[in-house]
This record gives C-alpha cells, structure tokens and sequence, in this order.
C-alpha cells in the first residue's frame, strides 16, 4: 500500500417531517428518486444511510460529506422532509415501521423491542490496513482512546419528548446489544473469525454483520471500522474524528511494527470510560486511563492530538486536525448546542430546526426567548427585599433566565433534591474540600445548585474596570516600595502606607520590572441591575480560582441540561492562562522550572492547590521539599536537582518566613534574597498586602486617577477612614447605619453591621474605634443583591457576592492583563450578608454568557 491510508465514512440520518419536525417513515420515498450505491435504507423506515467513496485527504471527504447531505436535502425538501444528522431526533414514535427485508424481519423477531426502539443513527469511518491480521491487532490498541472520540460527536441528549440527562444517548441504547461494546481479546484474524463462528453458533446473533463492536474489522476487506460515534451535525466534526482515527491506525501499525506490547486497559474500564463519555460528552469530565482518572476534556483532546502529531503530520493532517479540534472545544458538543436551541423557548421544534440547519452547514434561524411564569414549586414563597439577579419585583424570572427556569420546573423539588444528593456523592468522590480553619476538619465545599449568569454586557463592563483597577494597584506597590510619588504629592497620607498591616520590608526585594500582582482577587456586589461596586482587593494569595472550575464541572455532571442558549464561556483555557503567567515570570521562561508551592494538606485551601497544579502542569511543593542554596532554589529529584525560577505562592508571608526546608532549615530570608537577585520569582510578590488592607481601600479611585489619568469604571463603597478625625466624628455619630470593619480583618471576621446589631456591639465597636482609629474603616450599607437559592425544598433569595480573578503576565517585557472568566460567586447563609465560607456562606457557579 503506497500513499497515506485510504478511508471513508457511512453516515445515517434521520428522516423528519418539515410541518410537524417528527420522525417520518418515508425513507423509501427518498430512496425512490436516489440513485447508485451511495444511498441506503437502515433498519427502520425513518432512517437512511450514506456512504462516500473512499478518499485519499480529509479536504476530499469533507466534499464528499457535504455533497451527499445536499444531494439528500434536495431530493427531501419537496417531500416535505428533512434530514437530521444527529445520534437522536427529540420526537420520534416508538415502533416506526421497520424496513422491508428478511434480514431485518429476522431482527425484528429475534430482538424485539431493542428493534422497535433502535431509532438512533451513528457515523462510522474506515481506514485501510495491510491485512486483517493487522486489522485485529489495530483494533485492539486503538480501543482506548474511542471514548474520547464518542465525546467530540455526542449528540443525543433527547429520547422521546424528553431530556435523557446524556450527551451520548444513542451510545445507551446501542449498548443493549450483545455484541455491542469493546473490542473482544483477540490478536488474530483466524482468533477472531472463531469468536464470530461462536457466537453465530450460539444464536446471539445471525451473521458476522451483527458483531456491533465499537471497533471492528471489516468482514470482507482490509480495513478497520470505526463505529462508537453518534452521527454529527457539523461536518467538521465528522472530518476531526475521521483524521484522529486515520492518526491513530498509523500509531498502532507502528507501535505493531515495534513490537510493543497490546494496551492491557481492562475490558470494563473502557466500557465505564465510554460510559462517562457518552455522559459528558464535552462540558464534563472523561476517563483518562492512564491512571485512571478524570480529566477536562480540553486536557485529554489536546494530548490526543500532540500525541498523533507525528503521524497527522506524515499524513499532511496536523494543521488542520489541530485547528479542528480547537474549533470544536470552543463551541462544545452537539448535544449542549441542541440543549441551548430547547433553552430558548423550550420547544423541540426549534432543536430540530437546529438540527436541521447545521446538517446543511447552516446557521440557525434563532426565534427570541419567551417569558417564564414564576414557578408555584419552586418560587410560590420566593420574596426578595433588595434588587433580585432572576426575578423581578412583579414577580416574572428575567428573560436570561427563562432557560435556566424551565430547566428547573421540569425538575421540581424532588429532582432538584435528587440533584444536590448526586452533587455532594461527587464532592466527595473527587475530594472537593475546604477547611474553616486550624485544627477542623475538611468539609465538603458549599456549592448551590443553581447557577448565577453574568450577561455579556455586564461583562464586558466589568472586565474593563477590574483591569483598570488592578493597572493601578500594580502601580501603586511599585511606588510605595521605591520613589514613594503618591506620598509625596499628597494624594495618600503617609501614616496610611506606613500603618498599614501588609507593608513589609519583604516587599523591597522585587525587581523593579517585576509583575507584582499576578493574579488578584476582587471581590464586588452589585446594589442594582446596572450598578456594581468593589467591596475588596485581594492580592496576597486569593483563593476560589480552582473552585469555580470544579463548581463548573460539578454542576454540569449533575445537571447537564442547564444549558443556556447563548453558551457560557468556557473555563478550560484559564489553568493555561495561569500557566503563562508563571513562565512568565522568568527570563526567559522555564517550562521546567515552575512549581505551585502551598504549605501542605493543612491549608484551608489544599484541594484547589493540587488542582491548580495539576491543569498547569507543574509540581506541586511544599517548603519542606525544597533545597535552598545561594544559587536558587531546588527540587531533589531521583536524578539532577530540579531549578525553580518561578513559584505561584500560595501560602502567606508569616508561614514563608518560618518553614523550614529540605535540610531542616529556615528558608523565608534564603529566598528572599534569591528573589531581590532575580534567581527566583514569587507569584504573588512578597509585600502585596500593603495594598489590599480596608483603609487603602478607600485610596484606590484616587490612585486611579493619579497614575493613569482616567476616570473610574468600578465604584467603591462610600469608605470614611476612622484615622481621620472629622470623618471619625461622623462614623461615631452613625454607627447605628454604618458597616464598620477592623482594617486588618479577613474572612469577614470581627465586621460589625450597625443596622442589624444591637445596643451592647455599638458600644463595644464604639470604644474600639476611639481606642485605636486607624485600626478601623467604616462603609454604607449596600444591600447586596440576592439571587435563588436552593435550601432543600425550594428556592430562597440569598444574598450574593463576586470574586472575579485578574492575571498579569510579561509579553513583550510588558504587564499584559486578562479577566479570568473563572468568578466564582458567594452565598450568605439566611438573613445575613457575610458571605465567607468561614462564616457559613457557600458558592455558586457563575455563567459569564458569550
């Protein structure tokens, strides 16, 4: 065989009604005017097949593909039909009639109901191999990657009138089979056909034909089948997998010429793996096998695709594969885009008319979302006393919330129940955990079921005033630790600065280029629909990051089909974004030298360390793994020492300066002077907190201003520093309206909310204003917004917070600022407006919509 490997597809379609968008028995009426062996009836009458002739390039069966909807299209339409390229049609009747033939009446008798309910079409793609000896050998060290492939075409989640809770739901119905499923341990061609003859013998099944592998040789010819797949609306995607799995028949005929061992993956792993597969499709985790373990799609694709670059490359594919695989991760499964077609409007006509759009290669007429009544289930007590994100004061759900509301109503109380039951069985399988504090034990994370949306709009107005603010926080800890101009010119006192509780010499030893803020943690909340305030910076070690990636994919395991009609921005690429950052950091960068360094299981936080970790690819360390010496510092390694020139700091200044290393010493002045030298770099830099303490705070519009000559974006909260004597006056004159708040507090502790307190802690917070002013800063109330909550058996207005992350990296010897859209948003317990984890509150996962 000369050239690359041949291949070609067979694709199956559904065949609709254009008046009603059901199912439609009418294949042979297509069939009638379709000509040649390009077409052909499948097992029921509302099902028809194509198949392209074989092709040299991936560019020329993507025309054949093309060419063959077309040509199906045009013979439909003035039928009155349609065809759908999709693993399911949401309306289809049980029992359509079966095609003629004695084979397929043979079926009908012998397999009853899986035929009357095999309304279900898959894709299916041949590749040429050598022999069929080889094609059996193939067969096996192909299988473990199928389910990966199986989840880039899910596109079935709706079964009858209903949402299946799959992405993949024709792979459920196609596992009913007997020879469905994993390859069999064969290594043969002859070991195989005797696993065919016996279970002809057996009367499983009828003619080798009916071997319904997910991999399979081909009974006649010297090719492999590849047939795991839904069929897919888009014929990219078609393209993709038939290039991935050319890419992969070249990596086991090699890996075969190598004498490489068969992949011993257990035959049940594989079958759980293209389970979680057909599950999740892209917007959940998969099963890496290596391992094994749950990994984020975005992950496992692009490994796959490094992985095969060598033969994608050989093959003439790796551009184009690449960018393929890109594409479709941007825009998610089939299965999610029909789930956001339904959210719209919540009619299954507008899923099949997506359906039928994306099969021809087109973009969908998009009908307007209708108003959502208020739900008697779930929202009859809902009453709101301050601005509500999702309902409004007459009581109708907000019109970006109407999907999200339907989804909820169709649930009801005790599916929502169910929900958060199988939400909290996945925290603790995946050990999503936090601690309150020093000796506590870890508990599971808090995390509602109902997502927060934040609308494009909203964004993209925010976005730009965090990057405003954290331009000018950065310069501000520039100044304040060299020239000190905003002191100077009078713009912040200088008892502000030298009092405040996170100024430390520590923050010297940066260089003076160096990004001192890497990634900030702002936390804001928003008093009215158009109205959003800053309520704190966080620029020491702000936490939540990991928390919102897990929250994303916790939330979509248990209810997948929450899915809004615009789409959510994704949070895969924000681990790499991260990534970048530290490289960064170091020139030049040093893929090899980065590592996350967190005091170890103890911190509250330990579960997003390791998590972190792991999605940017770098070890995860603690003090006492590290050698400290006068040239760096090390990672002791079965072989050479490892050099670390970056290190994401997740642990505060306190704990650095008193941890001991690898030899038992203290390292925190070792590494400070490494990093005054530029040997080593801290992500966060040492000395942040002299600018994330409540009374800077109040300096930060005038920061704005000074540094950057522009106007502010983001308010803050009225602020009135204690330290000032008129403005002392006037807090001591309004406690009882007034937020009052110790400046070197954290975690919401020791705040005090004059209108909800009582005599006795205004007289306390009085005498401890008047004691020691500059420890204290008092705020107006805002009143947060609220946003449903689920509380067990219905839905609460809970008042709501945002962390939103900011990361700066060097490009080009300059900072360069990005808004994460990984925010997570905060939940106060009943009748409170402290949201912090250690004082009860819990966390949502928030949707930035596209």
């Amino acid at each position: 065989m000369t050239g690359p490997p041949l291949l070609g597809a067979e694709e199956e379609f559904h065949v609709v009604d254009l008046t009603t968008r059901r199912s439609a028995p009418e294949v042979d009426a297509l069939l009638a005017r379709l000509d040649g062996a390009e077409f052909a009836p499948e097992l029921q009458r509302s099902l028809v097949e194509t198949n392209t002739p074989v092709c040299a390039t991936l560019d020329d069966l993507r025309h054949h593909l093309r060419r063959l909807r077309a040509r199906l299209e045009e013979v439909a339409e003035p039928l009155g039909l349609g065809v759908v390229a999709a693993g399911t049609v949401p309306l289809a009747d049980e029992g359509d009639a079966i095609s003629a033939g004695a084979r397929y009446e043979r079926m009908q008798h012998e397999y009853q109901l899986l035929v009357s309910e095999q309304h279900i079409c898959g894709a299916q793609v041949h590749v040429d191999v050598p022999d069929r000896d080889v094609a059996v050998q193939v067969v096996r060290r192909v299988a473990p990657y199928l389910p990966t492939l199986l989840a880039i075409s899910a596109s079935s989640p709706y079964w009858r009138g209903r949402d299946s809770g799959y992405a993949s739901f024709r792979s459920m119905v196609w596992s009913r089979w007997p020879t469905a499923g994993p390859p069999g341990h064969v290594e043969t061609a002859a070991d195989y056909d005797a696993m065919v003859a016996e279970l002809i013998a057996s009367g499983t099944i009828s003619d080798p034909g009916m071997v319904y592998f997910d991999i399979r040789p081909s009974a006649h010819l010297p090719t492999v089948e590849l047939r795991v797949c839904d069929a897919c609306p888009q014929v990219d995607d078609v393209v993709l997998i038939a290039g991935l799995f050319r890419a992969l028949v070249g990596r086991a005929r090699a890996d075969l010429d190598a004498g490489l061992p068969l992949p011993a993956s257990r035959h049940e792993l594989l079958r759980a793996a293209s389970w979680r597969a057909a599950r999740s499709g892209l917007e959940g985790d998969l099963v890496d096998l290596v391992g094994p373990s749950l990994v984020s799609p975005p992950l496992l694709i692009g490994q796959l695709v490094d992985h095969l670059r060598p033969q994608l490359e050989e093959l003439g594919d790796w551009e184009q594969v690449l960018e393929l695989s890109q594409a479709t991760l941007a825009r998610g499964s089939a299965a999610a885009r029909q789930r956001r077609a339904f959210g719209r409007r919540g009619e299954f006509t507008d899923v099949v008319d997506a359906l039928l759009a994306h099969t021809q290669g087109r973009t969908p007429v998009v009908e307007p979302p209708t108003t959502v009544p208020v739900s008697p289930a779930l929202l009859g007590a809902y009453r709101p006393a301050a601005f509500d994100e999702a309902v409004s004061e007459g009581g109708t759900v907000l019109p970006h919330y109407g999907f999200l509301f339907r989804a909820l109503e169709r649930m009801g109380p005790r599916g929502m129940v169910a929900a958060e039951g199988a939400l909290r069985a996945e925290q603790r399988a995946r050990g999503v955990t936090f601690r309150l504090g020093d000796g506590e034990q870890d508990r599971l994370f808090p995390l509602d079921l109902v997502p927060r949306i934040v609308t494009a709009e909203d964004w993209a107005g925010l976005a730009a005033g965090l990057e405003q603010r954290v331009r000018a926080l950065e310069a501000f800890v520039r100044d304040v630790y060299g020239e000190r101009r905003i002191v100077a010119d009078g713009v912040v006192p200088a008892s502000v600065v030298d009092h405040a509780p996170g100024w430390t010499w520590l923050g010297t030893l940066a260089p003076a280029d160096a990004v001192r803020i890497a990634v900030a943690g702002i936390d804001l909340v928003r008093d009215r629909a158009d109205h959003w305030v800053v309520l704190e910076d966080n620029l020491r070690v702000p936490s939540g990051i990991g928390y919102a990636i897990t929250s994303r994919r916790l939330i979509r395991s248990v209810m997948p089909d929450l899915e809004p009609p615009a789409g959510v921005v994704g949070l895969e690429p924000v681990p790499q974004t991260l990534r970048s950052a530290l490289l960064s950091a170091a020139d030049p960068p040093d893929p090899d030298g980065a590592a996350l360094l967190t005091s170890g299981p103890a911190d509250s936080a330990y579960y997003e360390h390791r998590l972190l970790a792991e999605q940017m690819g770098v070890p995860l360390v603690t003090p006492r793994e590290l050698s400290v010496t006068d040239d760096g510092v090390f990672l002791p390694g079965a072989g050479a020492a490892r050099r670390l020139s970056t290190l994401y700091r997740r642990l505060d200044e306190r704990t650095l300066m008193t941890a001991r290393g690898a030899e038992g010493r203290l390292i925190g002045r070792a590494v400070g002077a490494l990093v005054a030298r530029g040997r080593v770099a801290l992500l966060n830099a040492l000395g942040n907190g002299v600018a994330d303490d409540k009374l800077v705070y109040a300096y930060v519009p005038d920061m704005v201003g000074y540094y950057l000559g522009e106007k502010v974006l983001l308010d803050n909260v009225p602020t009135y520093p204690c330290v000032d004597p008129d403005r002392r006056a006037e807090v001591l004159d309004r406690l009882d309206e007034l937020v009052l708040k110790p400046v070197d507090g954290y975690g919401g502790q020791g705040i005090v909310i004059g209108p909800h307190a009582g005599a006795g802690e205004l007289a306390e917070v009085s005498a401890a204003i008047r004691a020691n002013p500059a420890g204290w800063v008092a705020q107006d109330l805002v009143e947060l917004s609220t946003h449903p909550t689920f509380t067990g058996d219905g839905l609460e207005p809970r008042a709501v917070d945002l962390r939103a992350f900011v990361a700066q990296s060097h490009t080009g010897g300059e900072p360069r600022i990005e808004v994460l859209p990984a925010a997570l948003s905060r939940v106060a317990p009943a009748g409170s407006m402290i949201v912090n984890s250690s004082r009860g509150g819990g966390a949502k996962d928030t949707w930035v919509l596209r």
